[in-house]
């Protein structure tokens, strides 16, 4: 084994230690561990078999192996199960899922009865006959071929674009023209991409002309490390039985507190059974670490009973607004933060978050603490308004408006380079049929002549993909039908119009 495998075996034998100090498990484990019992204990095998007697699979096509050997075990012989999935739609093989997994139920399962569901409730007839003919190309172990009972619909737009500036004002320019022209919410229209920097230039364009925008993918709020630290003190505030909050709590800020002694303080409350945020209170266990340390977790201790205290009677964004100045949080992200612009930016992530506590949709009275930061999981991450979404390819899977445009399809980006290279164009094409099947009425595909690449002009070519694509059901540039022409009169003007107002205003 070469060096560097040496130091990351080590490094997962101690980081496997810790787990196990801490009586914790990560994301795999929850999947690995069970697998491991049912397949070593016949006796527990048999024993989960008869009490789940049916299973139901959701997105079967994005499933792994280990968590298709789970499946085995728990479905036994008797095989009482529904897999739901499509092999078309398999686009995380980088993040471990096995499409193939489908063909093999077939052969773990020879009494498997294949429902074939190709009618699509969603599409126009012209963007699934575009959908079928793209991946066709593709081999199957399970043919299928979409249809719909909704009318043809509006031909594809194949937009040739000088670069992706170009691009990104066509884009905001046709958004403008049908929410004037045929009154769509700007909710009904998505921008998807291959990569997440794809968005810069179609941010700029539509800031120009006002168009409201939502971007997924972002860092969300509750995901900053500020916010997190402050929510970890509450968590722990609210139900001292919490090891996890404790572990980030006590160590935001930074109080003397090492990995060392947090081990040794984990392992006397394992031995007690009590959680970690008790065992720090408890004298006789404080006796048994260095001085500093111990000193460190007093004091934190000592913290969380006083905000404990005021949280039975105080307003939660009180406790809140506690937490950010008397744990220290505030001024270690004064002292770490040398940007003054970053710094305010930071601590507004904190008043948002007391803010959040104070609204009238929330539970009232700080002794619902716990409740309210139940809530608080899913804040952030609610459905964005009437605004125009900007995605990934990836992110845009499962969801469905009326107007879609797919930018950047350019041989190199979509299929990506990489992709090429190890030989995943496939899965390219299924990410590629994944976009076109998310509009429901009006389809734009746009590709760049030429993008900046560190500082240089690179020149492209259309993805091949489009070379797949029905011509019967294209529109492509340059060439304007009869019926075209009143409509590129009111494109030009609504966008003229556009312009107008932003010099008056």
């Amino acid at each position: 084994k070469s060096l560097r495998e040496k130091d990351i075996a080590a490094l997962y034998t101690r980081y496997q230690g810790r787990l196990q100090t801490f009586n914790a498990v990560d994301f795999d484990d929850l999947i690995r561990l069970p697998l491991q019992v049912l397949e070593s204990d016949a006796e527990a095998r048999l024993r989960w078999q008869a009490k789940l007697r049916y299973l139901l699979v959701d997105e079967c096509q994005d499933t792994n192996g280990a968590q298709y050997r789970l499946l085995k075990q728990l479905a036994g012989p008797r095989g009482n199960l529904t897999c739901v999935g499509d092999d078309d739609q398999s686009i995380y093989a980088w993040r471990g899922a096995q499409p193939e997994n489908l063909d093999e139920l077939g052969r773990d399962y020879p009494a498997l009865k294949v429902i074939k569901l190709e009618q699509n409730y969603r599409c126009s007839a012209r963007i699934l006959r575009s959908a079928n003919a793209v991946i066709a190309n593709n081999p199957h172990a399970h043919l299928k071929k979409l249809w719909s009972q909704h009318g043809e619909g509006a031909p594809i737009r194949i937009w040739s674009c000088k670069n992706n500036e170009h691009e990104a004002q066509r884009v905001a320019a046709e958004i403008q023209y049908l929410v004037q022209a045929h009154s769509l919410p700007y909710a009904e229209f998505a921008i998807l991409f291959r990569g997440n920097h794809q968005s810069r230039p179609l941010e700029k364009e539509l800031q120009l002309l006002k168009i409201p925008y939502h971007i997924t993918g972002g860092t969300a709020f509750l995901d900053r490390g500020e916010v997190k630290d402050v929510l970890a003190w509450l968590r722990v505030i609210a139900n001292p039985d919490d090891d996890a909050a404790f572990l980030r709590a006590v160590t935001s800020p930074k109080r003397e507190v090492g990995s060392t002694s947090l081990e040794k303080l984990a392992q006397l409350a394992h031995n007690a059974h009590v959680p970690l945020s008790l065992a720090a209170q408890n004298s006789s266990y404080m006796s048994a670490l260095s001085a500093r340390p111990a000193a460190g977790l007093a004091e934190f201790s000592r913290l969380i009973v006083k905000l404990r205290g005021q949280s039975k009677n105080g307003k939660a964004a009180d406790i809140v607004r506690a937490v950010i100045n008397e744990s220290g949080i505030l001024a270690q992200l004064r002292l770490e933060t040398k940007n003054e612009a970053l710094f305010l930016r930071r601590k507004e992530n904190l008043d948002e978050l007391a803010q959040w506590f104070e609204s009238e949709r929330r539970p009232s009275g700080a002794g619902d603490l716990a409740a309210q930061l139940a809530l608080l999981s899913n804040a952030d991450r609610g459905e964005p308004g009437n605004q125009v979404r900007l995605m990934s390819l990836h992110a845009a899977k499962g969801l469905e408006f009326r107007c879609v445009f797919i930018v950047g399809c350019e041989q190199g980006n979509l299929p990506h380079q990489a992709s090429i290279d190890e030989g995943h164009t496939e899965e390219e094409r299924r990410l590629f049929y994944v976009g076109i099947t998310r509009a429901k009425e009006r389809l734009y595909l746009a590709h760049s002549a030429q993008i900046k690449r560190w500082g240089e002009q690179v020149h492209l070519l259309p993805s091949k993909f489009l070379d797949e694509l029905p011509e019967a059901d294209l529109h492509r540039d340059g060439v304007l039908r009869e019926d075209q022409a009143e409509e590129q009169q009111a494109r030009a003007s609504a966008h003229r119009q556009a312009i107008s107002a932003l010099f008056d205003s």
